[in-house]
């Protein structure tokens, strides 16, 4: 059997990344980390999966082949948090009116859903 134990984000500024991904999930640094990889875990008793961040070239690709979606009891809220945080809002002129997700991207612009969670969850 397998489980996800780590999404790789490539990045650039390793210190700013682990900022904003650290905040933005409330994800802690496991230590010792290297200068060009960071594994950030959730805090002690919290689930979820691992996000590293590991210092490469990537060619980015519009739209990206795979990104997060981020789950929010208040989505409105969240969004704001996130852009405070440095993220920035992707328009997307064939997002549905009544779509429950917005599209963000990073600092760096590794892009992420912020879907309106309300009473529903990601699987288990």
């Amino acid at each position: 059997m397998l489980v996800v134990g780590s999404i790789v984000l490539r990045v650039t500024d390793l210190a700013r990344q682990v900022r904003f991904w650290s905040a933005a999930l409330d994800y802690e640094a496991r230590t010792p980390s290297d200068d060009d990889f960071v594994l950030l875990r959730p805090r002690r008793g919290r689930p979820g999966p691992n996000v590293s961040l590991d210092v490469a070239p990537a060619e980015r690709a519009l739209p990206p082949r795979i990104h997060l979606d981020l789950y929010a009891d208040d989505q409105r809220a969240e969004v704001r948090r996130l852009v405070a945080l440095g993220a920035q809002e992707v328009p997307w002129r064939h997002r549905p009116a009544d779509a429950d997700y917005v599209i963000l991207q990073d600092p760096e612009g590794n892009r992420f859903c912020v879907v309106d969670g309300g009473d529903r969850r990601a699987p288990a």
